[in-house]
C-alpha cells in the first residue's frame, strides 16, 4: 500500500523495480491456436476530479556534470584571459585549437562532427529541462479535500496488480501484462471455455481492476486471448 508524504513528494508502491512485463504461468496443455482480441477504454471521466500531474525528477547527475564543465571551463579561460593581460603568452592549447579552426574550411569533417556533437548535446540538455521524467511512476487521484499530498503508483507493482486480477478468471492459464503510461496491453492463453467468453470476463475484471488503482489518467485496455500452441 502507498503511504502519502506531505510537502508534494512522490510516493511509490513497494514492487519490482522493473516495469517490462509481467507473466505468469501455470501447466502448459496443449489444444489448437485460437485468438481473440478487444479494446477497452476507460470513461473519461474517471480521472477528472482530483487530476494529477506527472512526478518530475530533480535531474541531479545531469544538472552536476553540466554545472561542472562550465565550471571547469569559465576557470580556464578566465586564466588563459588574466596570463594574456599580464604580457605572457596564452595556452598552448588555445592558441593551437585557434590555428587549426583558422585553417580549416567550414565544411571540415571533424568541424561537422564537433558541432553535431555540440547540438546534440545541448538538444538532450534541452529535452532534460522540459520533460518531467520518471516514467515508471504513475500519479494517482489527488484528494480534494487535501491537495498537498501526491501519491504515485509504480508500474510493476500496477501490473502485477492486474495479472493477479486476470488470473482469477476461470479459464484463463496464463497472463502477460505490459503496464504503459497510456495503454494496458494484455495476452491470456486460455486451456478452455470459448475465447469470447474468457475475454469478456477479462474486460470486465480487468476495466474495474484499472478503475481501482485511482490512476489521475486511467490508461485504455487492449486485451487478446488465445489457445496454447501445439508442440512439434
Amino acid at each position: 500500500m502507498t503511504e502519502p508524504v506531505k510537502d508534494g513528494g512522490p510516493v511509490k508502491e513497494s514492487g519490482p523495480k522493473e516495469s517490462g512485463p509481467v507473466e505468469a504461468t501455470g501447466p502448459v496443455k496443449e489444444l489448437d491456436q485460437s485468438a481473440s482480441a478487444a479494446a477497452y477504454r476507460p470513461s473519461a471521466a474517471a480521472g477528472e476530479d482530483g487530476r494529477s500531474g506527472r512526478f518530475w525528477s530533480k535531474r541531479r547527475i545531469p544538472a552536476a556534470l553540466l554545472a561542472a564543465a562550465v565550471t571547469a571551463g569559465a576557470a580556464l579561460l578566465l586564466y588563459d584571459v588574466a596570463a594574456v593581460r599580464t604580457g605572457r603568452p596564452g595556452m598552448a592549447w588555445r592558441r593551437s585549437l585557434a590555428d587549426e579552426l583558422e585553417r580549416r574550411p567550414l565544411d571540415d569533417t571533424w568541424l561537422l562532427v564537433g558541432a553535431g556533437i555540440v547540438a546534440a548535446l545541448g538538444v538532450w540538455l534541452i529535452v532534460l529541462a522540459v520533460t518531467p521524467g520518471l516514467r515508471s511512476l504513475l500519479p494517482m487521484r489527488r484528494n480534494p479535500a487535501d491537495t498537498d499530498v501526491r501519491a504515485g503508483l509504480d508500474r510493476a507493482a500496477a501490473a502485477l496488480v492486474l495479472r493477479d486480477r486476470a488470473m482469477e478468471v476461470s479459464g484463463v492459464q496464463s497472463v502477460r501484462v505490459r503496464m504503459g503510461r497510456a495503454r494496458v496491453g494484455v495476452r491470456a492463453v486460455s486451456h478452455f471455455r470459448e475465447l469470447d467468453d474468457v475475454r469478456a470476463d477479462l474486460d470486465a475484471v480487468l476495466g474495474a481492476g484499472i478503475r481501482e488503482l485511482a490512476l489521475a489518467r486511467p490508461p485504455a485496455l487492449s486485451v487478446q486471448v488465445r489457445r496454447p500452441a501445439k508442440k512439434g
